[in-house]
């Protein structure tokens, strides 16, 4: 079995981070504080959320983090955006880390379908009994008035 460190999906999410990291550490003081602790932050983020979901129990639990994972994903194309109009990328940089985050968002999709392939495989049937037959008394059989007025005066006391 493999360990989670082994996923291509999780080593292409470490290598954009780790990129980005260093590229960021590059930058003055201000842009590291506006945008590249964001940048870096939704960057790690990718590789962070598929690895909680590999450590997930629950195929549900399992999917939201591929789904938050994919939202930080694109946070950092958000990012990487702002890097580019704010001069703090070239052009061709940005693409290539676009292109990686595309790749990668393509991996994050068909990781998820296999988890939903896996989920649909192994469920299990619903046990269910069957519907019960209500038997109601005949209403003769019950007198009209369940308390006297004496029984209700007493209750008001």
């Amino acid at each position: 079995m493999a360990m989670f460190e082994d996923l291509q999906v999780l080593k292409a999410a470490e290598a954009i981070a780790d990129s980005i990291w260093k590229r960021v550490a590059q930058w003055d003081d201000f842009a590291k504080d506006v945008v590249g602790k964001q940048i870096t932050r939704s960057a790690d983020s990718i590789g962070a959320n598929i690895a909680e979901s590999v450590g997930r129990y629950n195929f549900g639990e399992k999917l939201q983090f591929l789904y938050y994972s994919r939202g930080s994903l694109f946070e950092t194309k958000y990012w990487l955006n702002r890097s580019k109009e704010r001069d703090l990328m070239n052009a061709t940089e940005v693409q290539k880390y676009v292109d990686g985050l595309t790749a990668l968002a393509r991996q994050l999709n068909t990781f998820a379908s296999g988890l939903k392939t896996v989920r649909a495989e192994t469920k299990k049937p619903a046990v269910r009994e069957s519907a019960s037959e209500y038997i109601t008394a005949n209403s003769d059989e019950f007198p009209l008035l369940l308390f006297s007025e004496d029984d209700l005066n007493f209750l008001n006391k």
